[in-house]
């Protein structure tokens, strides 16, 4: 039941991300692109490789690993994140990467992984009940 509904909390933050983030519609009467002009090409999509995400989660499991660990300094709850969707945890991370989400820790972590490395812890983390 938790689980149920921090899933649709996620969404809902996420849903909320996204539409604040949409371009306005253009009420600009310029004419169309014509079919010189170069769209940028979509972000690759990275496929996780479970092994290297285990090694890669060796100082995650330490706090996010026990269900309801709480962390003695500064004392705060840790969330257990095992089995979280992977786009959720890349999103994340991600944002603890740019600065967009506010944890020392957590921002001190994400900035030494790659794409590639994010992906990889997802697809591990996920991958975890």
């Amino acid at each position: 039941m938790i689980r149920s509904l921090l899933l649709a909390s996620c969404l809902i933050l996420v849903a909320g991300e996204v539409l604040a983030q949409a371009p306005a519609p253009s009420t600009s009467t310029a004419a169309p692109a014509t079919a010189t002009t170069a769209t940028p090409a979509a972000p690759a999509t990275l496929t996780g490789d479970l092994a290297r995400g285990k090694e890669l989660t060796y100082t995650c499991q330490g706090c996010h690993g026990v269900t309801g660990y709480r962390n003695a300094y500064p004392n705060f709850h840790v969330p257990y994140i095992g089995g979280q969707a992977p786009q959720y945890l890349i999103n994340a991370l991600t944002e603890y990467q740019q600065g967009k989400r506010m944890h020392p820790t957590m921002q001190a972590q994400a900035r030494s992984f790659s794409a590639q490395d994010i992906a990889d812890i997802a697809a591990y983390i996920s991958s975890l009940k």
